[in-house]
Parts: C-alpha cells; sequence; structure tokens
C-alpha cells in the first residue's frame, strides 16, 4: 500500500512538473508571439490601392508608389507626411493619367519604383500599364526634394529595352555617374549614364538575369508567373551590384567597375553566383554591408551578413510578399504588395507599409 501511495505520489509530481514545463513553454511561445508582433510597426495603410515601392530620403521624407496594373489607380506617387497624409506628389497633375488616354511628357503612366538619392527622387515610370506593350519610352524622373521640381528626366534609348521589357528597379552610382535598372519582362540589365543620359543594355537573357522557373509555391499552391531580373541593391564600399531574378533562388553581383564600362562579353565573365536565397522581390543594403531580402514563400524577411551567413530577420503573418525595401533612422521599411494573393477586383484587400527596427550594432 505504501509503495502504491508512493508511485501515485511520484505520478502527481511528474505530471505537475510535465504541466509546470508546458505552461512555462506556452509562456514562453506567447512571449515570442508578442515580441514578434511589436517587432513589425504598421505606418501605413491602403484599401484598394496595391503599393510596391517605398523609399525615405535622407531628411525622413516618405514616398510610395502604386504600379498601373489595373484600372482604378488613385495616384502613382504619394508621400506620407508625418501626420499620415498621403499627398500626390509632386502634385495631382503629374498623377492624373488614366489608362487609354495619350501619353504626356510630365505625367506618370506606369510606375514602378521610387528611389530618394541624396537631394533628388527618381521615380521609375514603365510606361507599360497594364504589363502592356511600352507606350513610348521607359524614363526616370529626377524631382529635387528642395523645392519638389522636376529636375531632369531620362528616357532610355532604343537598344536598351524591348517593346515588351518592363522596367523594375533602379540604383545610383554616384562615383561611377551611372544609374542601373532591372528588366523583370526581358531578363537583362541596364545602364545608364547620368551625364550624357545615354543608356545600354548588359546581360540580356544571361542565366544570370533570366528566372530560373515559371511559378512560385504558397501554401502548397502555385503562383505561376516568369518574372526575370527583378531586384537590385548597390555596395558602394566593395563596388558591387546585386540583382535577382524573382522567380528564381540565385543571388548574383557583377563589379560595378566592370558594368561602367559597358563591354558586354567582359560584364558577363565578371558574373559570381554569390548565394542561394529564398524566392525574393526587392532587395537593399545597409552602411553594414548587411543585404536584406524577402523569402516571399515562407512569409520572411531575411538578411545576409559580410561573411555570408544567412539569417531571418522576421516572419509571419504580417509579412505578406515584402516586396520593396527602405533604410531610415535605423529601420527597414517594407511594403506588402500581397501579389499572390490578388484577384481582379482588390477594392477590399489592405495593403500596408510597414517598419522593423534594426540592431544597432
Amino acid at each position: 500500500m505504501k509503495k502504491s501511495l508512493h508511485l501515485l505520489a511520484l505520478f502527481i509530481v511528474f505530471v505537475s512538473c510535465k504541466e509546470s514545463v508546458n505552461n512555462k513553454s506556452d509562456i514562453e511561445t506567447t512571449k515570442q508571439i508578442k515580441s514578434s508582433a511589436k517587432v513589425v510597426q504598421q505606418v501605413a495603410e491602403f484599401k484598394g490601392q496595391q503599393v510596391t515601392g517605398v523609399t525615405v530620403s535622407k531628411t525622413g521624407r516618405i514616398f510610395v508608389n502604386f504600379p498601373r496594373w489595373r484600372k482604378g489607380v488613385e495616384n502613382s506617387v504619394v508621400e506620407i507626411t508625418k501626420d499620415n497624409q498621403k499627398i500626390a506628389y509632386p502634385n495631382e497633375e503629374w498623377n492624373s493619367w488614366e489608362i487609354g488616354s495619350a501619353v504626356e511628357d510630365q505625367k506618370f503612366v506606369g510606375v514602378q519604383s521610387v528611389v530618394a538619392f541624396e537631394n533628388m527622387l527618381y521615380v521609375l515610370d514603365t510606361r507599360s500599364p497594364l504589363f502592356g506593350a511600352v507606350l513610348d519610352a521607359p524614363r526616370l524622373f529626377v524631382f529635387n526634394l528642395i523645392d519638389n521640381k522636376l529636375e531632369k528626366t531620362y528616357i532610355l534609348q532604343k537598344g536598351s529595352y524591348y517593346p515588351n521589357s518592363y522596367i523594375n528597379d533602379l540604383r545610383v552610382d554616384k562615383k561611377n555617374n551611372k544609374i542601373y535598372c532591372t528588366d523583370s519582362g526581358r531578363a537583362g540589365l541596364i545602364v545608364l549614364d547620368m551625364t550624357s543620359g545615354k543608356s545600354s543594355r548588359v546581360l540580356d537573357n544571361h542565366f544570370s538575369t533570366k528566372a530560373e522557373q515559371s511559378y512560385l509555391t504558397f501554401d502548397n499552391k502555385k503562383w505561376v508567373n516568369t518574372i526575370n531580373s527583378d531586384g537590385i541593391a548597390l555596395d558602394t564600399k566593395n563596388e558591387l551590384l546585386y540583382y535577382h531574378a524573382l522567380t528564381g533562388y540565385s543571388l548574383y553581383s557583377v563589379p560595378t567597375k566592370v558594368l561602367a564600362n559597358g563591354a558586354t562579353k567582359e560584364v558577363e565573365k565578371s558574373v559570381k553566383l554569390v548565394a542561394k536565397t529564398g524566392a525574393s522581390d526587392g532587395m537593399i543594403l545597409d552602411h553594414n554591408g548587411t543585404l536584406y531580402f524577402a523569402d516571399l514563400e515562407n512569409n520572411k524577411i531575411m538578411y545576409r551578413k559580410k561573411d555570408g551567413s544567412i539569417h531571418t530577420l522576421v516572419e509571419g503573418k504580417k509579412i505578406r510578399w515584402a516586396d520593396t525595401f527602405s533604410i531610415y533612422n535605423n529601420y527597414l521599411y517594407f511594403t506588402n504588395s500581397r501579389i499572390n494573393e490578388v484577384t481582379p477586383d482588390i477594392s477590399n484587400m489592405t495593403f500596408t507599409l510597414n517598419k522593423i527596427a534594426l540592431d544597432t550594432n
């Protein structure tokens, strides 16, 4: 009897300890969830307007853009003020073009990316609404952020793009006086001289700029699309340009000095496979040389250190196709464009701009 009571007591203690451990585990899990929820802070939301690009100027001004992938785009470029107002940039007239209208020199047609660099805002206009043929020529509008007036327009030259090109993203290389763009419609990179305005095409249909497959997988369902060279990031310290096809898992680099010279064969010989990653969209480097990018299929934002190691910054339901990144005041800003979730009617869908505090080390 005593032995039975003793065994019963041990059993009760064991169960109690197990429950205690489970409860502790539950508490820790809850803390992690709450901690993770605190990491992602929503900056702005847009109902029925699919945001893709974001950039934050050196003075903290926030700009976002909305590509004309469908009818009903209210504004192509918007500035989000400190009191959370959404104002058409630089004004309503520039954003007033509608599908079916004749193209105009000083109206946005299909803005895919915005990049603030020094005192300028570079607005990349694909001139390709509804993913159709380029209406005249892709271009970059450059606005002076001091007076918000148009400073310069770069028009891509024939031979540097195709009728079915979709010029996707850009980086400004002040050291070499160049602007680099990706073409996700027709695999390749564009090199634009900032002084002459001349543009050339490199890595045209090259294995490093081509999509590796025709789909991505979300929750065991295929999202069918073939998207070539898309994400782009510039390492000014090491003079490297990184780029990545969207439907692919390979990160490549090429020296900017080689790109600046523009010799096609030399550029091709200089391409380097940097790493295998998740499928990503936009990318950005911080001042420490850390590269941030998304793992779209797994709702993650990743980062790659200078030593080559790859880590998860944040993951979960608050990451829904992290499209484009910008860094300001030690925060990583990113848009949730939810590209894999959209239907023809997005009027009831909400898209967001968010930010995450980065490690200060």
